[in-house]
């Protein structure tokens, strides 16, 4: 996999001792918790932190996985069947994560946005909605369908324009978990990373799948690779190096 570059978030620091009092605002008695619109994790006093806010879109072909990836990050029940979403769904994670170089934690909050990939080709509204002030796109592919990875420089594209290159890019492959189906290969992935210079994150088809705070540790590599790219940005906008003290954006 193309390198993300050195991280700007101490690895594993949620499911260690010092983020627990964090671990258990997300995830009270073992059960993760779904937030509300206007609900957010609760924290003492002494330990709260600022909250960052970023839109996520997710763009894909219909049946890679686009409702089945955001219900496993968001800790609720994968749908065992799929459906074409109809409209637009947004969901809201909070993750908590710590800052290496000033040593905070910030509690990030992603508002990922799945609109049924037939229901944007039919209502030409849908897109610009979905991309309104939105902070990234996760360009999806599955690993089990060749045609949804080949169809990614378009879909690209199509739904980025050259004016908007403060949308960041992530590509996350799914179904990763399905390696006897891959229509996929690791050369074809490497051979995407080198061309975009973009790296490929795996999600596998049932991952966070299982319950309890094992779920979680397999999610946490994914949200933390999100929000560290998100965070990235943010400092290069400020002119802050990647892993300086830069402020929390308001």
């Amino acid at each position: 996999m193309a390198a993300w570059g050195g991280s700007v978030l101490e690895p594993g620091w949620l499911l260690s001792p010092a983020g627990r009092p964090y671990l258990d605002s997300i995830f009270p008695k073992n059960q993760r918790r779904v937030f509300g619109l206007l609900e957010r994790p609760a924290l003492p006093p002494n330990l709260a932190v600022p909250t960052v806010t970023y839109k996520l879109f997710l763009s894909g072909k219909s049946g890679v996985g686009k409702t089945a990836l955001v219900a496993t990050l968001a800790g609720t029940p994968v749908p065992p069947i799929h459906h074409e979403t109809l409209g637009i769904e947004a969901t809201t994670v909070y993750w908590p994560a710590k800052l290496r170089a000033s040593g905070r934690p910030v509690i990030f909050q992603l508002q990922f946005w799945d609109c049924g990939d037939g229901a944007l080709k039919k209502f030409e509204h849908l897109l610009p909605a979905c991309k309104e002030e939105a902070d990234a796109v996760l360009f999806l592919f599955s690993f089990t369908d060749r045609s949804s990875f080949e169809e990614l420089p378009a879909q690209m594209s199509r739904v980025v324009g050259p004016d908007e290159e403060n949308l960041v890019r992530v590509v996350v492959g799914t179904k990763f978990d399905l390696s006897p189906q891959a229509d996929v290969t690791e050369g074809d992935v490497t051979a995407f990373e080198e061309t975009w210079g973009l790296p490929v994150l795996r999600a596998g088809s049932g991952l966070g799948a299982r319950g309890g705070r094992e779920g979680l540790a397999r999610v946490a590599p994914l949200l933390d690779a999100l929000v560290e790219r998100l965070w990235r940005r943010d400092q290069i906008a400020a002119g802050v190096a990647p892993g300086g003290e830069g402020s929390p954006p308001a």
